[in-house]
């Protein structure tokens, strides 16, 4: 499957109409497997509340646009906040399992 302007272009069209201003194209077939490999289109005003993964990495990879990236210890406090643009040369970052 070519990863095209095509397909992010419709993703980006359903996150633009979905209220929470986000929507996931999933390549894995179930929420079974090991991976989970996705395109997770992110419109501007959209929060991710913060979360742990506790037995898997997360890596972020971004292909066009920005988003602000922040990782927080257990009691809240700020490990490091980013902001992802392939024009500033900041294309992804990876979180270690149990990162938040």
């Amino acid at each position: 499957m070519i990863i095209g302007k095509e397909l992010l272009d419709k993703v980006c069209g359903k996150a633009k109409a979905s209220p929470r201003l986000r929507m996931n194209y999933n390549f894995h077939q179930s929420l079974d497997e090991k991976c989970h490999r996705f395109l997770n289109a992110v419109e501007p005003g959209t929060e991710v509340p913060i979360h742990k993964r506790p037995t898997k990495d997360e890596t972020f990879v971004i292909l066009r646009g920005k988003v602000r990236v922040t990782t927080h210890r257990d009691d809240g406090t700020i490990i490091e906040d980013v902001v992802l643009c392939s024009e500033d040369g900041r294309y992804g970052v990876n979180i270690p399992k149990g990162g938040a």
